[in-house]
């Protein structure tokens, strides 16, 4: 209102309309108890009470555009190779989503991506940061937890459509020796301990493959469900089998300014379904 004089131009400035400006007007002088603007033909005149508040705003204005600009040229100076490993599943159901959200913002920044269910690769230093899902992060890795991962029985659209309650008759899909202590594993030893799997997969992508394919049933994560029309939920979520996802890096990446910059972004940008 100090900058434009009038209600319209004031509006114009912080591209609101006019009726916006008039009630925040009131309000601040609702809030001081004193009118802040001298109103005539020419417009709204601010007094000395509204001049001294619209220095002070400046001011706070200039902070702001500085702090923004020096943001804008931290993420311009941010550079190097980050290595980060996951599963398949995990990378084309929540890490794929999550990187256009803000990669294109760090030109300098360049990220190898490995696929692996092991935590070796940080171990062996041959990677920078982790997502696993796994209750049992390694405590020589530090990290955060993103959030927590359902699973559901799931069947290809036409099986489900077949109406078979008896589901341990039916082909199973299920994880390979290289995860025996899967809890997906384990839930289905539990409550159905006679379904042996037709088909093994040594990654949860691939059984989802097979499962879309019609050729059996599988627990699979919530997360790749959205993405896939084709499968049908049987039951789920299943309260008594859930991993929880994690971000981990190695103590001593902690310093290194490309590596935790990806790391609260992939913090800020990783998105779990609300399954």
């Amino acid at each position: 209102m100090v900058r434009g004089g009038t209600l319209a131009r004031g509006a114009a400035l912080l591209q609101v309309d006019v009726s916006t400006v008039f009630r925040a007007v009131r309000r601040l002088e609702q809030a001081f108890g004193t009118p802040l603007f001298e109103k005539s033909r020419a417009g709204y005149a601010p007094n000395e009470i509204a001049r001294t508040l619209a220095e002070q705003a400046e001011r706070a204005e200039e902070a702001l555009q500085a702090a923004q600009l020096s943001v804008e040229q931290d993420r311009a100076v941010i550079s190097g190779t980050v290595r980060l490993t996951c599963t398949d599943s995990v990378l084309h159901g929540l890490l794929l989503p999550a990187l256009p959200r803000f990669m294109p913002q760090y030109p300098g920044l360049r990220l190898e991506l490995t696929t692996s269910n092991a935590f070796a690769n940080l171990s062996r230093r041959d990677a920078d940061l982790a997502l696993r899902l796994t209750n049992d992060p390694p405590s020589h890795l530090v990290g955060r937890k993103l959030g927590t991962v359902a699973y559901h029985l799931c069947a290809s659209a036409a099986l489900a459509g077949e109406g078979n309650p008896d589901w341990s008759r039916l082909p199973w899909v299920g994880l390979d020796d290289s995860l025996p202590d899967h809890p997906t594993t384990l839930w289905r030893q539990q409550r159905w301990p006679s379904a042996v799997p037709a088909y093994r997969c040594s990654t949860m992508l691939a059984a989802a493959e097979l499962v879309a394919a019609g050729l059996g049933i599988a627990l699979l994560p919530s997360f790749l469900l959205p993405q896939r029309s084709e499968l049908a939920v049987l039951e789920g979520p299943l309260a008594d089998c859930r991993t929880d996802l994690w971000l981990l890096t190695r103590p001593d990446c902690r310093a290194l300014k490309s590596v935790s910059t990806l790391f609260e972004e992939l913090v800020r940008h990783l998105q779990l379904p609300s399954m």
